[in-house]
């Protein structure tokens, strides 16, 4: 079998996302004592990987993801020889931070195995040297997922390369009340009339929470005509010619938001609550498939429905980022090929369970695991998958996201 090397992106000279430190401008070379975490073959993984311990970093603020991560991976990943734990944390740059004190360090068993993790935290940690590339085509369970899949290929402008295993895809989502919104709009230039039409009633997470950020992304497309007219590769002119009308479009709008722009939710569970308390009539989401339990549940009022729009909304896929300082390669990569598994994907599809969308290609799947997918309940809720990617927009590649949400801050939420 052609070898496949667990070797490290390239290092860049700035780490980011707070870290103070500095790297060579070079090619980072495989961390001391490494050579025994590569494989010649999956039985080798699996061999090594008995009896190893996993530690996944990922978001601590999604109550099911967590649920599926404790109640439905580990025991399954148990089952493999494989303990896995599951760190929670307030925000992916605490786990890249981690990694990159670590690769300073010269680490080779840190405290960081797997990372829930995409965008611009996947880009800044690739070219930093914080994770493992030319692992992913070693897991049997990849074949599973179609190889064209533009955003399994690319994420937030920034190449996969083997540098993290796709986990499950996001559309970036409207929801709004339908008892309450009766007036409902087609596209995002009308979703923003309808806020200045109703004040207090609209609001977004403040940038650079995630959610909020990609609105904001969203409506630079829409006062620039579309994506289309957005370069996905970001340049300083480019910004300087396209941003102007988006910070003058939220200036405008900011008076007619939820307490009138003084203040904005900090992050997307906070906005949550405020759809959820009817504060607010709109809320968002790169999740939309947990819209059904929260609807079941009474969380979400009974009247909750998805807003698709005209020109389409931005959608992408989430992954899992093996640390390249991480003692225990062999074990994540059993956790990262048990998560393409139809059992596991299908089960996280379930809306009870964590409801989110799958990176399989079902036609590569034999029938009795297609069969998994097929019986997976229709929400009365959220329409199918197919239908909310309908003229997905692309993500703007990860430089774009830091300049825009700096900018924000500066010119929209100070203003």
């Amino acid at each position: 079998m052609h070898r496949i090397p667990l070797r490290r992106g390239a290092v860049a000279g700035a780490l980011a996302l707070g870290l103070v430190a500095s790297l060579a401008a070079c090619s980072a070379e495989p961390a001391a004592g490494s050579d025994d975490q590569q494989y010649d073959s999956w039985e080798e993984v699996l061999e090594a990987a008995e009896g190893q311990t996993v530690k996944l970093w990922m978001y601590g603020g999604d109550e099911q993801g967590n649920d599926y991560v404790n109640t439905v991976l580990i025991p399954a990943a148990a089952e493999l020889g494989v303990t896995l734990e599951q760190v929670p944390i307030v925000d992916t740059p605490d786990a890249l931070n981690r990694i990159l004190s670590e690769v300073q360090a010269g680490e080779t068993d840190g405290e960081v195995d797997l990372v829930w993790v995409n965008g611009n935290n996947f880009g800044t940690g690739k070219e930093a040297g914080a994770w493992e590339c030319g692992w992913t085509d070693l897991l049997p369970n990849m074949e599973l997922t179609d190889p064209d899949d533009p955003l399994l290929l690319d994420d937030f402008g920034t190449p996969v390369d083997g540098c993290e295993a796709p986990w499950h895809k996001a559309q970036f989502t409207f929801v709004y009340n339908s008892d309450t919104v009766t007036d409902v709009p087609s596209s995002l230039d009308e979703l923003l009339d309808w806020a200045r039409a109703n004040p207090g009633r609209f609001t977004y997470p403040a940038p650079p929470d995630f959610t909020g950020s990609v609105f904001v992304r969203e409506v630079l497309y829409s006062v620039n005509g579309g994506y289309e007219n957005v370069p996905l590769a970001y340049s300083e002119d480019d910004f300087a010619e396209l941003t102007p009308a988006l910070f003058e479009e939220l200036q405008d709008l900011g008076p007619f938001l939820w307490r009138e722009g003084t203040t904005y939710p900090q992050n997307s569970n906070e906005l949550n609550e405020l759809f959820a308390n009817g504060e607010v009539d709109f809320t968002m989401t790169y999740g939309p498939a947990t819209l059904t339990q929260l609807v079941a549940d009474g969380t979400y009022p009974a009247g909750t429905k998805v807003l698709t729009l005209d020109e389409g909304t931005v959608g992408n896929a989430s992954f899992l980022g093996l640390a390249s300082t991480s003692g225990s390669k062999a074990g994540a990569m059993v956790v990262a090929n048990l998560s393409l598994s139809p059992e596991q994907q299908a089960a996280k599809a379930e809306p009870d369970v964590w409801g989110q969308f799958t990176v399989l290609d079902l036609d590569r799947l034999e029938a009795d695991d297609r069969a998994l997918f097929d019986a997976l309940p229709e929400s009365p809720v959220v329409p199918t998958y197919d239908v909310l990617s309908e003229n997905a927009n692309p993500e703007l590649a990860s430089a774009w996201v830091t300049p825009i949400d700096e900018e924000w801050r500066r010119l929209v939420l100070t203003q």
